[in-house]
């Protein structure tokens, strides 16, 4: 039989548990038993063991005492303490010094077998029921796929594939992330058509479509206020669901959540999809209603974006939401300004609507196409959402949320589109005043193949302002980016793997909305 774990058993009794031993070794197990705690730290010193069973009253030196010798030269070796005592202050020392688990004597040898199993076992076990739960997951996806899924459906499914990612991420050795990837892709196949086939019906009326960018003030902000709650509204900008998911765990302690989804209004872009959720209005709208707050290039988001707050207090005055104190807008793009917003929490805890936009996350995904070192540290998908847990953890963002679980406000948090990495290249024909972004353009008569992309003929359709009468939208579909036929190999390889938004896909259009209410402590 092969040998599944060596164990040392560290007791000055080992003779009565000559039972045990044998036991675990007909289960698989090499034991080493030692009768005191000194030959047992030389003994790890010299040789390799899975798993150490430390009595806690010895002669000598005793269990707490070794305990800590074999965690300082050892800290990976896990170590299940073996006692006589219940009382709770032993235990705590025990686990305040990093005791794996513990048991209670009298022990018989099918508990020692469990314990050892679960530690030593649970990745391979984990691992083996991981794989399993996968191929049925696989199954029932794409049993989904294969009829007509709805929006509802839509959600179901991407939030499915976002499980996997994450816990795939969680285990480096399950060999899922291919077959994960491929299912991934072939789902935004299919969401494409869907969208293609039904945004403009959306668009007609508010009857049975999904919740969108124009909606997310009067369903999630508004009914908080009107119960006199205070409310901060916080958008981090280019946040997929996946995203928020691994940082989710963090907030745990501090506030209970409540998790949706919504739709991105088209392109998935920020001057687009942010100022319609700020003004309740889709772009063509606001362009109407409001020119002189719709100016400049619509590639520039400091030229579309400027008037944000504008756009809420409107969209709050329309809703017949009145204010007193009137509501704050703050928009965070570096350390100084968080710092700042952190100081003034006490302050902004009074005001009953601050909207802030925190825009590292949109700044990261950017920067990663032009900087050599931010590609070596995301190479994919797993390394974007673990540096993005890193940077909200060590954040000024996540200490603002610590301050407003203090004082008692509801939090709602979200973001104004998604991005993805664009993998293929698709040509595009328009003229020198074509838009650049690379997932959607607008511009006039333009082309590209309809296969890889939503040809928007009648801007009104979809709600976006005509800039003439040959105007028209291209929004790319799945992974594709628009690359122009003039020196098209350079930047196709210039722009491949590169993180961007603006078109149609889950991951740009399934968007997180989290609301978060502080835990009484």
């Amino acid at each position: 039989m092969a040998v599944k774990g060596r164990i040392i058993w560290v007791d000055d009794e080992i003779d009565l548990l000559r039972s045990h031993i044998i036991f675990l070794q007909e289960h698989g197990y090499e034991v080493t038993p030692v009768t005191n705690a000194d030959d047992a730290i030389a003994l790890i010193a010299k040789e390799r063991f899975d798993i150490v069973l430390l009595d806690e009253m010895m002669h000598g030196k005793d269990g707490l005492t070794a305990l800590t010798e074999i965690k300082d030269s050892q800290p990976s070796l896990p170590v299940v303490m073996v006692t006589k005592s219940e009382e709770e202050s032993l235990m705590e020392d025990a686990i305040s010094s990093k005791i794996d688990d513990y048991l209670t004597k009298p022990v018989n040898p099918s508990q020692i077998l469990l314990i050892c199993k679960k530690i030593l076992e649970r990745n391979k076990i984990a691992i083996e029921r991981i794989s399993r739960d996968y191929i049925s997951e696989f199954n029932e996806i794409s049993n989904m796929l294969g009829g007509r899924p709805q929006w509802p459906d839509w959600v179901e499914i991407y939030s499915r594939l976002v499980d996997w990612e994450v816990e795939a991420d969680r285990h480096s050795e399950l060999d899922i992330k291919v077959t994960l990837a491929d299912q991934a892709h072939e789902c935004n196949a299919k969401f494409g058509a869907f969208i293609e086939e039904n945004y403009p019906f959306w668009l007609k009326g508010e009857e049975d479509r999904p919740t969108l960018s124009v909606d997310l003030v009067k369903k999630y902000v508004v009914p908080h206020l009107l119960k006199k709650r205070n409310v901060v509204f916080l958008v981090l900008d280019n946040l997929r669901l996946d995203q928020l998911q691994t940082i989710e765990p963090l907030l745990y302690p501090y506030f209970h959540i409540r998790k949706d989804c919504y739709c991105s209004i088209l392109p998935t872009a920020t001057p687009f999809s942010r100022n319609a959720i700020f003004s309740g209005l889709f772009p063509s709208e606001i362009a109407e209603k409001h020119p002189d707050l719709w100016k400049g290039n619509d590639d520039d988001e400091r030229s579309l974006n400027r008037h944000e707050h504008q756009l809420l207090d409107f969209h709050l005055e329309d809703l017949g939401v009145e204010l007193k104190p009137d509501s704050k807008y703050i928009k965070i793009l570096d350390v100084k300004e968080a710092r700042s917003v952190v100081r003034k929490v006490a302050t902004y805890s009074n005001i009953p609507l601050v909207a802030i936009v925190v825009n590292f996350v949109d700044i990261l995904a950017h920067s990663r196409s032009d900087s050599k070192v931010l590609q070596e540290i995301i190479p994919d998908e797993a390394a974007y959402r673990s540096l993005t847990k890193s940077w909200f953890e060590h954040s000024y963002v996540f200490q603002m949320l610590k301050e407003f679980s203090k004082r008692d406000v509801t939090v709602v948090i979200t973001t104004d589109h998604g991005s993805l990495r664009g993998m293929r290249g698709t040509k595009v024909m328009g003229d020198r005043d074509t838009s650049t972004s690379l997932r959607y353009k607008y511009g006039n008569s333009l082309k590209a193949d309809p296969r890889h992309a939503i040809v928007v003929k009648d801007p009104s359709s979809y709600k976006l302002p005509s800039r003439g009468i040959n105007t028209n939208y291209l929004l790319a579909k799945e992974d594709y980016y628009f690359v122009y036929p003039t020196n098209y190999h350079h930047y196709l390889n210039h722009y491949h793997d590169s993180l961007q938004h603006g078109g149609v896909s889950m991951e740009e259009m399934i968007l997180p909305v989290a609301t978060l209410e502080p835990v009484q402590h």
